[in-house]
């Protein structure tokens, strides 16, 4: 199944556009939905020279063939320094750990960490609109995740879309759309995407090779993008953090903390423990509303064990330690002691279902 085929309406949509195509398309929805490879797929069928019955492009023209290899002379992708010398490293399999480095280094120098899109990306467009379009078809710009425009970023894009080139679309793609400027939103049509069908997304994930689809999309709230990422970065430690879950007031907090942190430190890249509060915020929530005899969200495999679970605690006290994980995910960004952070998680956690 392809992304066109999830976001089966939000395709159809973008296709009704090809006709009269707007300046500028703001597409936006959750994180981990898959917007940037359906924006992608998009700029594809329009620049392709013999696109499909659905709009889909041929993946066998010559257009296709340059935007496939990255060199399409009409096509250009804005996006943060540091997340592009990722994507490239992952493309092209590198492996080497100084090359890595060297252009983390780089990034850091030239505009914190690269994590923004600056105001240097947008003025080399210029260039790009001096010169003709080629084989007749749009110039097409994709800017990714567009929040990540600096301010002058965003105001130098401003003034391109107040007297936007000719035969010129921008595709902005967002995660969190209100953090764009206004006047920048009002130049954009918007196409929100919504998260899609529960069951197509869970055979969307197994046929790309996913184990478990359903569970890791529950646990990604729906986002099929977001399942995948979490599954690869998380799978090594999440179950052993839901077994511990499960054991409530039978949790052996030293061991398990123990256990954890030689499983956390293994996490090559950033550092894990925000996700494992989130994983502990999902877990929570789960727990409040079965407290409340209502369907759980996240952790679907344990329902009975969380049920269970829920009646040996009270709501007032699960609605508290909530609270705490709230402090606690801020104090995991940089926390001092990784193996007492963990043990004073889990001692929070097993008094829940100690009866005081």
């Amino acid at each position: 199944m392809k992304t066109t085929e999830l976001h089966a309406a939000s395709w159809q949509r973008l296709q009704d556009w090809r006709a009269r195509l707007p300046h500028a398309l703001l597409i936006s929805g959750a994180r981990g939905l898959g917007k940037q490879d359906l924006a992608r797929a998009f700029a594809a069928s329009l620049l392709c020279e013999a696109p499909c019955a659905d709009g889909s492009a041929c993946g066998k023209c010559l257009a296709c063939h340059w935007l496939e290899q990255g060199n399409h002379p009409d096509f250009r992708m804005l996006m943060p320094e540091a997340m592009r010398a990722t994507a490239e490293e992952k493309k092209s399999g590198k492996a080497d750990k100084a090359a890595s480095t060297e252009s983390a280094d780089k990034a850091e120098k030239s505009n914190r960490s690269g994590q923004q899109i600056i105001i240097d990306q947008v003025r080399e467009l210029d260039e790009f609109f001096a010169v003709g379009t080629h084989r007749q078809k749009s110039r097409i710009i994709l800017v990714y995740p567009a929040e990540s425009m600096n301010r002058a970023a965003a105001n130098a894009l401003l003034k391109v879309l107040e007297e936007p080139p000719a035969n010129t679309l921008f595709l902005l793609i967002s995660n969190e759309p209100m953090r764009l400027l206004p006047t920048l939103r009002s130049r954009c049509q918007n196409l929100a995407v919504p998260l899609p069908d529960a069951t197509r997304a869970a055979a969307f994930l197994a046929a790309s090779g996913l184990n478990e689809a359903a569970t890791w999309l529950a646990l990604a709230g729906g986002a099929p993008g977001l399942a995948m990422q979490l599954a690869a970065k998380t799978a090594d430690w999440v179950a052993p953090l839901t077994d511990a879950l499960q054991r409530g007031d039978r949790l052996e907090v030293i061991a398990t903390a123990a256990h954890l942190e030689k499983a956390l430190k293994a996490v090559k890249g950033e550092n894990p423990l925000p996700q494992f509060v989130d994983w502990a915020q999902k877990w929570l929530v789960d727990l409040n509303l079965a407290a409340r005899d209502l369907p759980i969200r996240f952790y679907l495999a344990q329902r009975a064990k969380i049920e269970a679970l829920a009646q040996k605690s009270q709501p007032v006290k699960l609605s508290r330690f909530y609270r705490q994980l709230l402090q606690l995910r801020r104090e995991s960004e940089h926390p001092l002691n990784l193996r007492l952070f963990l043990e004073q998680f889990f001692f929070r956690y097993r008094a829940l279902f100690v009866e005081s």
